[in-house]
């Protein structure tokens, strides 16, 4: 499943969110994801920020509140999400926002890094039954065996994303490699959540065999917001898709390298080589090593088969560059010498 998160890339603009979710359908995303904020019931004025990016807001609790979209609105964009074939998403950062979630209806709650600890929260998304796509940017594995064993205990479809919480992240701190590791340990689907600002990480996801991407997008980096960065474009989102499709019809078509030789066999008399001669020679010649050469196409005799040939007798006259075929020969010398 390849996840396209706005996040705040709306900037607090419904028109904008919606014109994501055109763009993310356009590109042939399986889902949408958003953020849901509720400044008052997340936030406290003293939060401080992360970067500090807005000089519109006095403080990141101000950011929160521009952000915030009425029910009606995420219903809204819950329909047009689902209109254009795409799964709704969004992450909760508080109980109320949970609350107004599952009012609006979503398709799978994504529980961001930051909220792995947030117990209260957790719990009300249990109680959903819901599937579930939990990030790990900021856990140690105490935190992930804790909360993995707790959602399991629920019999609750579980994606567990690798995550490292740097903005834009470098590729060795990416750490694919642990999404085999969380499939086997955990037993559960496992995949990405990427802030590298690259199709890159993906595309090496999709040959690993990981059951979920998620990617940051924007319209461009010239855009305005604190994930730019960290953020693919709706174009390459677009590429994105199609190099994961593409990497998984190769993964889901295993090759037979028989069955593909046999399928090749016309392309291969095209570009093989048969045996043929150097020169004119006349009826009755006996072959030597040097008479012979090799040329396309390979529908004559074999390049293996030259060695069988030098004794042997032509029985008509051969010109060069002429394919030999078998009816073009006498019995061979030496075993009739020998007979």
């Amino acid at each position: 499943m390849i996840i396209a998160e706005v996040a705040q890339a709306h900037d607090g603009s419904l028109g904008t969110a919606h014109a994501y979710i055109d763009a993310v359908a356009c590109a042939g995303a399986d889902a949408v994801k958003f953020q849901t904020h509720i400044a008052a019931a997340e936030s406290t004025v003293a939060e401080p920020w992360r970067v500090r990016f807005s000089p519109q807001d006095a403080s990141r609790y101000d950011y929160w509140k521009r952000m915030e979209f009425t029910e009606d609105q995420w219903t809204g964009l819950k329909r047009h999400a689902e209109d254009r074939g795409l799964k709704f998403i969004s992450s909760p950062f508080s109980i109320a926002a949970v609350d107004l979630l599952s009012r609006v209806g979503v398709s799978a709650w994504k529980v961001a890094s930051g909220e792995v600890s947030n117990g209260p929260l957790i719990k009300r998304v249990l109680a959903t039954g819901l599937p579930i796509l939990l990030s790990t940017g900021m856990s140690t594995t105490e935190h992930i065996d804790a909360v993995v064993e707790q959602i399991q205990r629920h019999e609750i479809d579980l994606t567990l994303l690798q995550c490292t919480s740097s903005y834009p992240c470098p590729p060795e701190k990416i750490g694919i490699n642990l999404i085999p590791l969380f499939q086997r340990k955990y037993r559960c689907k496992a995949g990405l959540s990427d802030h590298s600002g690259t199709i890159f990480p993906a595309l090496a996801c999709a040959t690993l065999g990981a059951d979920a991407v998620e990617v940051h997008v924007t319209f461009s980096r010239e855009c305005f917001g604190p994930d730019v960065p960290s953020s693919v474009t709706t174009s390459e989102l677009k590429q994105l898709v199609e190099g994961v499709r593409y990497i998984a019809r190769m993964r889901n078509n295993p090759v037979q390298k028989d069955e593909v030789a046999a399928e090749m066999e016309p392309m291969r008399h095209i570009f093989s080589r048969s045996v043929a001669l150097h020169a004119d020679l006349p009826a009755g010649t006996v072959l030597q090593a040097s008479d012979l050469t090799l040329k396309k196409p390979g529908t004559g005799i074999a390049p293996e088969e030259m060695p069988r040939l030098i004794g042997r007798r032509l029985a008509r006259a051969v010109r060069a560059n002429e394919l030999l075929q078998e009816d073009d020969l006498t019995v061979d010398v030496g075993a009739v010498a020998a007979g």
